[in-house]
């Protein structure tokens, strides 16, 4: 079962305390470098979904952007779920298939 952790407002927990959130198959997966986003044969797009806590939204995009992963202004600004606390944010962007 996934572990509950209490993130700072200021979000600047170091490296090695976000990984031990992510196993490492989501951190080789995340080095991928991010693409233009032309359209091409071999790309697709692919909508990444966060939804949660705003404190959790928030430190997972500052997570995937220390990774390399995405910039923080490449996702949607927080959006709030309906009569709910929590909120989405969405990045969109292409990948290579083969």
């Amino acid at each position: 079962m996934a572990q509950e952790k209490n993130f700072s407002d200021e979000q600047n927990l170091p490296q090695a305390e976000f990984q031990q959130n992510f196993n490492s198959e989501d951190l080789d997966a995340a080095k991928i470098k991010p693409s233009s986003q032309k359209s091409s044969p071999n790309r697709e797009r692919i909508k990444h979904l966060l939804i949660g806590s705003p404190k959790a939204v928030t430190s997972t995009i500052h997570f995937l952007q220390m990774i390399g992963y995405a910039n923080v202004g490449d996702w949607s600004p927080l959006q709030p779920i309906g009569d709910s606390d929590e909120v989405m944010s969405i990045l969109i962007r292409q990948i290579s298939v083969s």
